[in-house]
């Protein structure tokens, strides 16, 4: 055999054995979790939320209480501080905020462990969830469930976003003779013909007030503050006299502009 007729059969061969030496390796070891929690703090300014009880005053210098605050949060989003994304399986990322109900003012994930340093999610239902065959639309978003919590427009077939009711002397005597204001706002856009869309997204940056470390064994939780003073004192000044009762209306997404804003990331406990 000639040199040159062993030296084309290395270079063939070769390429093959070092094929085989890639497939015959063990796949990778299963990606490690652990606990990862978003606390929702509902203030009103610098106050702490009290429902019922608490009194407040609005950039119209308007006085009012809450006395029901609850709001969908959704697709859940996770930036760690090596560029990678990690995004909450979609089935498992629709959670209900209910201020005064023990365990539900936060939300807890299991992801995998490493440093995030930011945070993206919706404030609302999204349009594919929100027209979804209705048995894939269970947990928080079940619509039976839904109507319970008064989160779900049977006449409209749409969630409702953001419910904030309280009662405020500046509000007109509704038909239960209390001075009463309704915030429900949903919309995702519609079908065909687009409508109100009220759908938000979030995104925070956790870097200033720490960043998330998410190891196994320890417990990360990440703690927001949520000024539901916003809802009146945003882009738009919202009077209670003028505006008391708002739902599926134009008006909406002056109220949706405004709660867009209400999220700040306080500090992240590891």
């Amino acid at each position: 055999m000639t040199i040159h007729k062993i030296i084309i059969i290395v270079l063939f061969v070769a390429p093959l054995f070092t094929s085989c030496s890639k497939d015959a390796q063990p796949p990778s070891s299963t990606e490690e979790r652990s606990s990862l929690s978003i606390e929702f703090d509902n203030i009103v300014g610098g106050q702490n939320l009290q429902l019922n009880t608490g009194s407040y005053t609005n950039a119209a210098g308007e006085t009012f209480s809450v006395d029901r605050l609850q709001y969908f949060v959704s697709n859940i989003s996770l930036n760690k501080t090596d560029g990678t994304v990690y995004t909450v399986p979609q089935d498992s990322s629709y959670f209900l905020v209910k201020e005064g109900e023990e365990d539900a003012d936060h939300v807890t994930l299991s992801v995998p462990t490493g440093e995030y340093s930011s945070l993206s999610f919706v404030l609302g239902v999204d349009s594919l969830r929100s027209t979804m065959d209705i048995a894939k639309r269970t947990g928080a978003l079940d619509p039976s469930g839904g109507m319970d919590d008064g989160m779900y427009w049977g006449w409209n077939s749409g969630y409702i976003f953001f419910k904030m009711e309280g009662l405020s002397p500046e509000a007109p005597v509704d038909p239960t003779g209390k001075h009463k204001f309704r915030y429900h706002i949903g919309g995702f856009g519609g079908y065909s013909a687009p409508t109100i869309n009220n759908i938000k997204t979030v995104t925070l940056n956790l870097t200033p007030g720490g960043v998330a470390k998410v190891r196994q064994g320890r417990n990360s939780n990440i703690h927001l503050m949520v000024d539901v003073l916003k809802v009146f004192n945003g882009s738009t000044t919202v009077s209670l006299a003028a505006n008391p009762q708002v739902m599926f209306s134009d008006y909406s997404v002056n109220i949706a502009n405004n709660y867009a804003t209400m999220f700040r990331h306080d500090h992240t406990e590891n």
